[in-house]
């Protein structure tokens, strides 16, 4: 007979195959798919920029202070918000353009300062700055944050990195050189996913009929959920409420 210890682990080792497949998305053709639409708004005082000094290589950076908006509304609308569907395991194809993604250093300022990329992809560090920049990401964790690669830069150049990201559903990037430098990489599991506009809109569409949970990511503040159900050729209205802290 075979010790209890040795038997577990046959179990765990030929079981990991198993859920990594089962968890893995699977591309097809939706039939009659239907859509969700709706609005990200925000209610409460607008929380006011965070300002940072600019303390160093100001030839490249500028001079003064930089202003960032982590929280941006917009006439009650939030802006800088993903809204995606979870779990959901197969539909239609990731948009071409998400085989690779880009995060730029122009002038001391992470470009874009919000963007997505597909989880398990490469993710490029560009630097156009004749200036020494340490690009450091981490995976947002809750509150917490957990490091994901800290890679060095001292000459313009790019430099790929793989983001596969197993807890959390984004990348907060900042740079230990300069401490006014930021910006977030939301990591796509599925197609299913918007970035709202300046008015906090936001339409996914070719989703298959069924049941589904519904969430809104914003960098700073607490992610909300919801469930929707999808109609066969529909669109399903739906209002997201973020509050002030």
């Amino acid at each position: 007979m075979k010790p209890v210890a040795t038997i577990l682990s046959v179990i765990l080792i030929t079981g990991l195959p198993f859920v990594a497949h089962a968890a893995k998305y699977k591309e097809s053709n939706v039939v009659n798919g239907g859509s969700v639409s709706g609005k990200v708004t925000f209610s409460g005082s607008d929380p006011a920029p965070k300002t940072y000094k600019i303390n160093k290589d100001n030839d490249t950076c500028g001079t003064g202070s930089r202003e960032i908006d982590y929280v941006a509304v917009n006439n009650g609308a939030l802006t800088n918000v993903i809204v995606y569907l979870d779990k959901i395991k197969e539909g239609k194809p990731f948009p071409p353009e998400l085989s690779s993604s880009a995060i730029e250093q122009n002038e001391c300022e992470f470009k874009p300062f919000l963007q997505v990329m597909r989880n398990g992809s490469e993710l490029a560090a560009i630097n156009d700055d004749p200036i020494l920049h340490n690009i450091h990401t981490y995976e947002i964790i809750g509150r917490a944050k957990k490091t994901v690669f800290n890679i060095s830069q001292a000459e313009p150049g790019s430099i790929k990195k793989k983001v596969k990201l197993k807890r959390g559903k984004a990348l907060k990037v900042e740079c230990d050189a300069h401490d006014f430098m930021h910006s977030f990489v939301f990591t796509a599991d599925n197609p299913y996913f918007a970035v709202v506009d300046d008015n906090g809109r936001f339409t996914i569409d070719n989703i298959p009929p069924g049941k589904y949970t519904i969430k809104a990511w914003h960098g700073t503040l607490k992610e909300q959920k919801e469930t929707v159900e999808i109609n066969a050729g529909g669109n399903t209205a739906i209002t997201f409420e973020f509050k002030e802290k």
